[in-house]
């Protein structure tokens, strides 16, 4: 128990480099929620859901981080700060990473029947600060979800979604980009997808400037050679 510990601890310092020591790691609220929320979880899996829920909610008043009791979550789970809001039928892979303010939020069913209403969140992946996972999606392992973005899709693995609904941009998870990336945004105009289309564009207007000159080229060189067979037409009838 001791070593898990210290690996999940470890884990978080490896995405962290605020902590000095574990210790200081102990403090983060994120911890004590996910700690919390470990117990929560047994009571709730034993049918004690008003136990499980008086601990949900000091759990809430402690680290202002709501995750309901029914909520599955994997190994070395790591909340950022806080405030961070998360659904009964959430389920959550391993080594991801929630930043301040992002939701694993619920859709109302039409029937009236609960089932299955929160994202499904794979491994390793990052869900920046304000964004917000909707439905009963899936996120596939790897995924970057921006800051402030609202999901209301299935992700594939690997994508960086962007925007209000979410779409994927040109980024993708590379070598030079698949070590873990802090907000899950590069922080670089290199990464900038509003830069990356108008370098794009810049090569469409090069490419056709070079195609429109060589037309041109092709042309004058016609035109001289219609004139030159022109003159020399002209002097054999002379």
């Amino acid at each position: 128990m001791l070593e898990q510990l210290t690996r999940y601890l470890d884990s978080i310092v490896a995405r962290d480099p605020s902590p000095r020591s574990r210790w200081e790691v102990l403090l983060y609220p994120g911890v004590w929620a996910l700690g919390l929320h470990r117990l929560a979880h047994w009571l709730f899996e034993a049918d004690l859901f008003w136990l499980a829920r008086a601990i949900n909610h000091t759990s809430r008043f402690l680290t202002a981080i709501d995750i309901h009791p029914g909520a599955r979550i994997g190994r070395n789970f790591f909340i950022d700060h806080g405030f961070v809001v998360i659904g009964e039928t959430a389920i959550i892979g391993d080594n991801v990473t929630m930043y301040q303010g992002s939701t694993l939020g619920g859709t109302n069913p039409t029937n009236g029947v609960g089932g299955k209403r929160h994202p499904t969140i794979g491994d390793d992946v990052i869900v920046s600060l304000g964004a917000a996972i909707l439905g009963p999606l899936m996120i596939g392992k790897g995924a970057r979800i921006g800051a402030n973005a609202v999901v209301t899709k299935d992700v594939p693995e690997g994508a960086t979604m962007v925007g209000i609904p979410a779409k994927p941009t040109l980024v993708e998870v590379k070598p030079e980009t698949q070590n873990f990336v802090p907000y899950g945004t590069p922080c670089s105009e290199r990464f900038d997808p509003a830069t990356q289309k108008l370098e794009l564009l810049q090569c469409e207007m090069l490419a056709m400037q070079l195609r429109l000159n060589s037309l041109l080229d092709e042309r004058d060189a016609q035109t001289v050679k219609q004139n030159s067979a022109r003159k020399r037409s002209g002097t054999k009838r002379a």
